[in-house]
């Protein structure tokens, strides 16, 4: 769960949101957004988050990240680079703020920096396939996969089951993320909305038919 706005906001995590989401989520929880010091980190992992992910703060200082995992543990520190082509050169660097802010940083450097500190896990999220549907940056992952031994995630661009596959064959054991591919369905891109099991939906209908046929006996 990230808040993409804390960072422009310079507001803190929501910590009342995140207890609720905690509290009913059924898998591990990581959150990322507005974390800057190893006691609001530590205050996540007392509600209930397993990992805490670090952007922009531990950019502009990077030895937060081995503060926070002398807190916390090294494998609940996520660092979450966003990555972006320059436009003319054409070479990746990391984006903060929405990735409204360039950083002339080199996110392959970084990776590799960030697991030396202390980092538990990498997260990439590549900003120019966000959305696209057309696939995962493969050049970038491997890129930073060669370069870093800790286990890492790729996000953007996911669209079909294919590409979660050209990721595996080129990398082998990643972790795959995706957003849209998981709310949009069909070539409209419309939200795909859960739905009732079977027998939940004949039991409200048998309900409803039952309160029906009451009132028209009535």
């Amino acid at each position: 769960v990230f808040d993409i706005d804390a960072s422009i906001n310079n507001s803190e995590p929501d910590y009342e949101l995140i207890r609720i989401l905690a509290r009913e989520c059924r898998m591990p929880l990581a959150y990322g957004g507005g974390v800057k010091t190893s006691e609001q980190a530590s205050r996540l992992i007392q509600l209930g988050v397993e990992k805490v992910c670090l952007s922009s703060a531990v950019i502009e200082s990077p030895n937060l990240i081995t503060q926070i995992a002398n807190e916390v543990g090294s494998q609940s520190v996520v660092v979450v680079l966003d990555v972006k082509k320059r436009r003319f050169s054409k070479k990746y660097e990391i984006v903060t703020h929405n990735a409204t802010k360039g950083t002339g940083m080199c996110p392959i450097e970084f990776a590799k920096k960030a697991e030396s500190l202390g980092a538990g896990e990498i997260v990439i999220n590549s900003v120019d396939r966000d959305g696209t549907f057309e696939g995962f940056d493969v050049q970038l992952s491997v890129s930073i996969r060669s370069v870093i031994n800790i286990p890492m995630t790729i996000l953007g661009g996911a669209g079909q089951l294919s590409h979660s596959e050209e990721l595996v064959n080129n990398l082998g054991i990643v972790g795959l993320a995706a957003g849209s591919f998981f709310v949009f369905k069909g070539s409209y891109k419309a939200v795909l909305i859960s739905y009732l099991p079977e027998p939940d939906k004949i039991k409200l209908a048998s309900l409803a038919s039952d309160f029906y046929n009451s009132k028209v006996s009535v």
